[in-house]
């Protein structure tokens, strides 16, 4: 139901909630977006996608090609709660924008379309979600498109996701027809008419499958919950504040996945998503404390305003007025004109102003308290992941995970006049996302920009030619490779003796060589009697990681290995953690030399939906591709092919595959790992 708001400003920390809207992409979420912000009165017309009137998708490149490509964060308000939310992407590469959002969100809504329901990357950020433990309430979306099932979304996230789904609404009318929900806690209709809910009794014909439904849900919520168990077995049902409060514990928990449902389009079901987000989602308080170090010592910090100072940078962009860099503040309260330290530089930076953020809009509030997403402007160095706190009580939080590249492409500027501002563009670019890179090849001189696929590295080298008006030549794509180790080698001597006046280097190291099967790094000494002290060992590691960045194959890094000091010896006077460093460099880089070594490419997992008469096309060119089939479905006269193919066979796959299904064909891909090349 339309709730009325209250325009006072809201600043209760149980009154406020930070959330995402997590996806497969087409699934929906920035039209959910756009119509919370419809519903909360923060906007006074509804944006659409297909017009690039969105609200959050303000990139140019965002609405010419129709999805979300940045995080963008928007405030507003429903039933006296601030909501923070975060409208994430859904394309796979763009996966680490939503890592970062993760990061400092408090809750989720996961979006699922009522045809498709679990689609890969819905999956994929479903996984991420679990990694950083953000409680989750889901929305079936697009219940009145032709072939919308809630109960077969509703199996779909069950058997893919694995949590308990506790349905909340069941459907009035299908498909074309549908036209509303029944509330299963209340046992009322919600009926959507001329841009309006309104709310009435359950319809006749509903009542007794609302009723079978509201038991089932009974059932399954005393299962989980003693409170509600207690009151289910006392009275043989469980009382609509007692399903509320039970549905919230088990959201916090993860135990339990509240399911609604709607068609954002036609802007059904936003209302109950809203309260629902408010009702069931945590809020700041409801959080652990947030941990950081500071020399060497975990310590919390509590969402309380009254605490020292600590935000985390999970975002930056540089705008035509300056640098915006944004927050999530854990605790304390931040104020314009205040100067704060960051904690991994050790430097300090002053705050000019802070801003509530709604996309590319923004306005000027005096303070930020523990609980808040904002944005500021003054921090000139502050990069993503770095903790923002008080100078008088230093913290260090954990930043996001950073994914690895996996496609490069070599970039230049066309007239040698603007080398210097290509190379300016590409710092700010990787300043602003860190899962982009910029090296020079040490062969060709090349500059090379490094990303998460062939349509994260398209949208890099855009946002610089239509920003920067820069002229750019690139090349043709090509993947990250890695090396490994198949058959190591044992007991491998190296000595590092150096001199040349004055004090000299010396080291002696003994290596053992060895394939590692879960594709990581692992260093171990197993030295005795205090013959490599143990400052010389860490010195040994720190070498052998130097070592792996190129691999004797290509050149390219070396994955798959363990390294194990198993002897050594020193000099009174030469020897030295620099001796030892480049000992364990030096003697790791030998020891690969005469192992045997075996090259890796990457693989995505490939979902191609395409006309079941083209489903024959698809898999040839598929084999052709050098793709693994996994499984292949026939469902409503559309094919659906999972199939797992070297990255590097994909690029230009998109152009191919409409070609060969009259333009009807999409297809999704994730990343899969690495597998032997030919293999």
């Amino acid at each position: 139901m339309r709730t009325d708001l209250d325009r006072t400003h809201v600043t209760a920390l149980d009154r406020v909630r930070n959330l995402g809207i997590l996806a497969h992409v087409d699934a929906g979420k920035t039209t959910i977006t756009e119509r919370i912000l419809y519903a909360t009165g923060t906007t006074h017309k509804r944006g659409e996608v297909h017009d690039g009137t969105t609200v959050t998708d303000f990139d140019p490149q965002e609405r010419d090609r129709g999805i979300t490509i940045f995080a963008a964060a928007v405030s507003c308000e429903w039933a006296a709660h601030r909501i923070n939310l975060i409208d994430t992407p859904g394309h796979v590469d763009f996966a680490d924008e939503v890592e970062r959002s993760l990061r400092v969100l408090d809750g989720a809504i996961a979006v699922f379309d009522a045809v498709a329901g679990v689609e890969p990357q819905s999956e994929s950020v479903w996984r991420q979600a679990d990694r950083h433990g953000v409680p989750r309430i889901a929305f079936v979306n697009k219940l009145d498109r032709a072939g919308a099932d809630l109960d077969a979304a509703v199996e779909s996230i069950r058997l893919r996701l694995h949590p308990a789904p506790l349905v909340v609404h069941l459907p009035i009318g299908r498909e074309d027809g549908f036209v509303g929900v029944v509330d299963l806690l209340r046992m009322r209709a919600l009926v959507w008419m001329d841009g309006a809910v309104e709310d009435r009794p359950v319809p006749e014909g509903l009542l007794d499958e609302a009723r079978r439904r509201r038991r089932r849900l009974t059932e399954a919520v005393a299962e989980l919950h003693p409170l509600a168990l207690e009151e289910f077995c006392a009275d043989g049902t469980v009382s609509a504040q007692t399903l509320a409060a039970a549905l919230r514990d088990l959201t916090h928990t993860g135990e339990g996945l509240v399911v609604l449902c709607g068609s954002a389009y036609r802007d059904r079901g936003i209302e109950p998503l809203l309260d629902a987000a408010v009702a069931y989602l945590p809020s700041p308080e409801d959080v652990p404390p947030v941990r950081g170090t500071h020399d060497g010592e975990t310590r919390e910090r509590r969402a309380d305003p009254a605490a020292p100072f600590a935000a985390l940078v999970f975002k930056v962009i540089a705008t035509a007025t300056g640098r915006l860099t944004f927050l999530r503040v854990y605790s304390g309260t931040l104020r314009k004109g205040t100067q704060v330290r960051d904690a991994g530089a050790g430097r300090t930076e002053r705050i000019a102003r802070i801003l509530r953020v709604r996309a590319d809009r923004h306005s000027e509030v005096d303070q930020a308290v523990a609980g808040d997403i904002v944005a500021v402007s003054g921090p000139k160095a502050a990069r993503v992941g770095a903790t923002l706190c008080a100078p008088d009580a230093p913290l260090l939080l954990e930043p996001p995970v950073v994914a690895e590249p996996v496609v490069s492409v070599a970039v230049e500027a066309r007239r040698a006049a603007d080398t210097e501002r290509l190379a300016s563009a590409l710092a700010r670019l990787v300043d602003e996302d860190p899962s982009l890179s910029v090296r020079t090849d040490a062969e060709t001189g090349q500059t090379v920009l490094s990303g998460l696929g062939e349509l994260h590295l398209e949208v890099a080298v855009e946002k610089i030619r239509r920003e920067r008006g820069l002229e750019i030549s690139v090349g043709r794509p090509e993947v990250a490779y890695r090396e490994t180790v198949v058959h190591g080698v044992t007991g491998l001597v190296y000595r590092h003796v150096k001199q040349d006046g004055g004090a000299g280097q010396f080291a002696h190291v003994v290596l053992d060589v060895e394939p590692l099967a879960d594709g990581a790094f692992e260093f171990r000494s197993t030295v005795v009697g205090g013959r490599v002290p143990r400052e010389y060992v860490r010195a040994v590691e720190a070498g052998c990681r130097d070592a792996l960045t190129e691999g004797p194959l290509g050149g390219h890094p070396v994955t798959g290995v363990r390294v194990t000091l198993t002897d050594g010896a020193t000099h009174v006077r030469d020897s030295s953690e620099t001796a030892f460093r480049a000992a364990g460099r030096f003697g790791l880089r030998e020891a690969l030399r005469v192992s045997r070594m075996r090259l890796l490419e990457p693989v995505v997992e490939v979902v191609v939906t395409a006309p079941a008469e083209a489903v024959g096309g698809v898999l040839g060119d598929l084999a052709a591709r050098r793709g693994r089939v996994a499984d292949s479905a026939v469902r409503s006269g559309a094919a659906t092919v999972t199939a797992v193919v070297p990255l590097a066979e994909l690029f230009g796959y998109a152009t191919v595959l409409r070609g060969r299904t009259q333009g009807r064909g999409t297809f999704t891909a994730r990343p899969s790992g690495y597998v032997p090349v030919g293999g």
